[in-house]
């Protein structure tokens, strides 16, 4: 049996908007191995300056992400769509093992096979340290609530 992940390309707006709120679940529940399985079994990665490639290195890389993000939560947003492209823009909250928090901003460009999974993933991200009293992300571990702000709403 074939993989798949729906929504399938060709994607329309609200397609799209659905393929980038599941991601977001995903990274929140902070599963390397469940969140590995959204990707091509020979998926592509940039992440940084780290080039994972293939869902195992794409398991190490998130294993060794949340073991040093702490208390990691994950806002996405869709920029763009085009057929079997998205362009997503995203921040997330964490702190160090030293208890400093940043917020981290970014862009993905993802490129997805014709099975609904992730075959490129190319990141750019920086990091903005903040005091713990500017923390815009509140909510428990997990999914970010349906009546939580978008990075939009926040002014993000």
């Amino acid at each position: 049996m074939t993989e798949q992940r729906p929504p399938l390309p060709p994607f329309t707006r609200e397609t799209a908007i659905k393929k980038v709120r599941a991601a977001e679940d995903g990274w929140n529940g902070q599963s390397p191995e469940k969140v590995a399985l959204a990707y091509t079994p020979d998926t592509i990665w940039r992440n940084r300056s780290e080039f994972p490639v293939g869902r195992e290195q794409v398991v190490e890389f998130l294993t060794h992400k949340w073991k040093r993000e702490l208390d990691y939560r994950l806002i996405k947003e869709l920029w763009t769509f085009e057929d079997t492209r998205i362009a997503v823009r995203f921040a997330y909250e964490w702190h160090n093992g030293d208890g400093q928090w940043f917020r981290s901003y970014g862009n993905e460009n993802w490129e997805f096979a014709p099975n609904g999974l992730m075959h490129r993933r190319f990141a750019s991200i920086n990091d903005l340290a903040i005091a713990e009293n500017e923390r815009k992300f509140h909510w428990t571990s997990g999914p970010r609530p349906l009546d939580h702000p978008s990075l939009s709403d926040l002014g993000l």
